[in-house]
């Protein structure tokens, strides 16, 4: 399947569809029928590839395994689906290392401002030494995390008023974080005011002016319409993200062996399908936006970075995570603290 921004863009507006996903290939007589939530749009990447996930999935093992999507926030706010993949209401939830570190700490070290200056060393960390401890430690938590992180993006500032060029820019801007405390720490090192506001509640926060801006890969921008909300495009670069495909750790044991290897592989191949699909949308989706009216700039990140370690940001959180998890980042990311 090949993913085009127009394609993209255009099918936004199936939101309205009958949902989940899924629902009308469901097998009646499914052995394991599972429930995957997530909160992007039905339009984005993610949504396309899980589709095709679960179609191979159920084909794969003969309809023992059907796998229906959520996605689009039915299932509730971040925070809720968290706690209904913990308690077994769903089995299957793709969430953010940065949502996720509220309940695993060292999910969010991978997002940490200004670390990663590209794909390269993103992919290098991730499927690598960095990934394989964050896994671990997830586990801990009693859920099982695949071994492919889904990608979300470099992520950029948007705002109503004003673009971001210099940290000086975030004094007292008034920006929507999701609900995590490294987004609220790095925000408020740099001088802003955060506020952490469920995913489903950007779009009204920001048509209500509660807050100013906000901060998502242009993937996520284009497919929530958050150019209608937002004027200024800063191509800061501030953050990587993931999406770590998690499960219930009790549905993910009722599986034998045969059907975990199956259903762990289409995942993992989706993931990393999903990965060249937002990075093919993200190349041309800054002129794409830019034909919607939003303006783009691009700061320096060198000024950013410098403004993060004066304010004792990069030893904050190094002292927090651990020596150990520390240098595992720092070996792809380079220097930092």
């Amino acid at each position: 399947m090949t993913i085009t921004r127009r394609r993209v863009l255009a099918a936004t507006g199936a939101t309205a569809l009958a949902l989940p996903l899924n629902r009308a290939f469901a097998q009646n007589k499914a052995e394991f029928s599972y429930k995957y939530a997530n909160n992007l749009p039905v339009a984005h990447p993610m949504n396309t590839r899980a589709k095709e996930m679960a179609d191979a999935i159920r084909a794969d093992t003969n309809g023992r395994v059907d796998i229906q999507l959520f996605p689009n926030n039915q299932l509730g706010s971040d925070t809720d689906m968290l706690s209904q993949l913990r308690s077994g209401a769903i089995e299957f939830f793709t969430l953010s290392g940065l949502i996720l570190s509220t309940l695993v700490p060292a999910a969010s070290i991978s997002g940490i401002g200004f670390a990663f200056k590209d794909y390269d060393a993103v992919w290098k960390s991730m499927d690598g030494e960095l990934g394989a401890y964050i896994r671990a430690q997830i586990a801990k938590a009693n859920l099982v995390a695949m071994d492919k992180i889904w990608d979300n993006g470099f992520r950029q500032v948007t705002s109503s008023n004003k673009p971001i060029a210099k940290p000086e820019d975030m004094d007292g801007f008034k920006i929507r974080v999701p609900v995590s405390p490294l987004w609220t720490s790095m925000f408020k090192a740099l001088g802003a005011a955060p506020a952490s506001i469920n995913f489903a509640e950007v779009y009204s926060a920001l048509q209500t002016r509660i807050v100013d801006g906000q901060e998502n890969p242009l993937a996520i921008i284009a497919t929530a319409k958050l150019y209608e909300v937002q004027k200024y495009c800063s191509m800061t670069n501030h953050m990587w993200d993931g999406f770590w495909f998690l499960s219930n750790k009790r549905a993910w044991d009722k599986l034998p062996p045969d059907l975990q290897a199956i259903v762990a592989k289409r995942i993992n191949e989706a993931g990393l399908k999903e990965r060249a699909d937002v990075a093919e949308l993200n190349a041309g989706l800054q002129k794409e936006l830019a034909g919607k009216g939003m303006a783009f700039n691009q700061p320096d990140p060198a000024a950013f970075r410098d403004t993060l370690r004066k304010a004792g940001f990069y030893a904050d959180w190094k002292s927090k995570y651990g020596d150990e998890a520390w240098a595992l980042l720092e070996r792809g990311a380079g220097k930092l603290a």
